[in-house]
């Protein structure tokens, strides 16, 4: 991140703006090499720089930041947003399987939680190891995990 007081005092130490140190320093070499050949366009374009390195400071950072966000992950435009806090996977999963009266498969619980379904379905098998869950298998052959706690009584004759 580029500093103002950095800028300014690169100004300074270029003869107020003369030699266009401080636009070196902020990245913008085309103009730097255009002060330090003309003495900051007779010295205008320095005096000018007095009041606008406030602006060009915040004008590469923010160009910096954009830059550093893109190319550190590629995948931040499509980065899923977690749960907050409040919203456990186990939580996720515990909603998901009253909605749906004490069934909860990976796919449920991946598009409730928008997370992905291998994710889903590890944090289901712990809760099964834990004993919070049994697996069943529909007549369908689908496998579900049932949490006995959300099922309704005409439901035990299904499963």
């Amino acid at each position: 991140m580029y500093r103002i007081s950095i800028a300014y005092l690169l100004w300074f130490l270029s003869g107020f703006g003369a030699a266009g140190f401080h636009r070196f320093y902020l990245g913008r070499f085309g103009t730097g090499l255009l002060w330090l050949f003309t003495g900051g366009l007779a010295g205008i374009g320095g005096l000018f720089d007095l009041f606008y390195i406030p602006t060009m400071v915040r004008d590469e950072n923010l160009k910096l930041g954009y830059r550093n966000v893109l190319t550190a992950d590629p995948d931040i435009l499509v980065r899923r947003v977690d749960p907050s806090p409040k919203e456990t996977l186990e939580k996720i999963i515990l909603r998901t399987a009253k909605k749906n009266r004490g069934v909860a498969t990976p796919a449920e619980v991946a598009l409730e939680g928008d997370i992905p379904i291998e994710e889903a379905k590890k944090a289901l098998e712990k809760l099964v190891s834990g004993g919070y869950a049994d697996i069943r298998v529909r007549k369908t052959g689908a496998i579900v995990y049932v949490f006995t706690e959300f099922l309704e009584d005409d439901q035990f004759e299904e499963m």
